[in-house]
This record gives structure tokens, C-alpha cells and sequence, in this order.
């Protein structure tokens, strides 16, 4: 849970930089700043994926150990 506390560490500081960023667009509207609050949006996707993705990994294991399950699945299926 370590990794999933450094993400939610990251999205509280980039969420309140992103607060400031739209405060500043309310004095008037500044490409850069549109920029910016995008490249964080794009940042703060990420992060939440990977939150995702580590809570799977923690619930079901490895990814290749759960394709790896699959794939002997199909295989005794296809067999019977």
C-alpha cells in the first residue's frame, strides 16, 4: 500500500496546484496556464490508472500469473 499512498501523495499536491491554476484563470484566461492545468489533468488520469492497476495487482496477483491462469483454462477447456 506504500505505492498507492506516494500516488495519492502526488494527486493531493498536483490537485492543489491545479486549484491555484484555475483560480488564476478567473482573472482572465492565459494559454499557458490552459497548458498546464492539461498536462495535469493528463498527469492526474495516470496516477488514478496506476492506483487501479496496483489495487488489481494486490487483489489478483501478477499480470502474468493471472494470463498464465487463463490461458491453462482455455487449454483444459478446449480439452474436454
Amino acid at each position: 500500500m506504500d505505492t498507492i499512498s506516494r500516488f495519492h501523495t502526488e494527486i493531493e499536491e498536483l490537485s492543489e496546484r491545479r486549484v491555484a491554476l484555475w483560480n488564476s484563470l478567473s482573472q482572465g484566461r492565459d494559454p499557458v496556464v490552459v497548458d498546464e492545468i492539461k498536462a495535469l489533468d493528463a498527469r492526474l488520469e495516470e496516477l488514478w490508472a496506476k492506483i487501479r492497476a496496483e489495487r488489481a495487482r494486490i487483489r489478483f496477483g501478477e499480470r502474468d500469473e493471472i494470463v498464465r491462469r487463463a490461458r491453462a483454462e482455455e487449454r483444459l477447456e478446449r480439452a474436454a
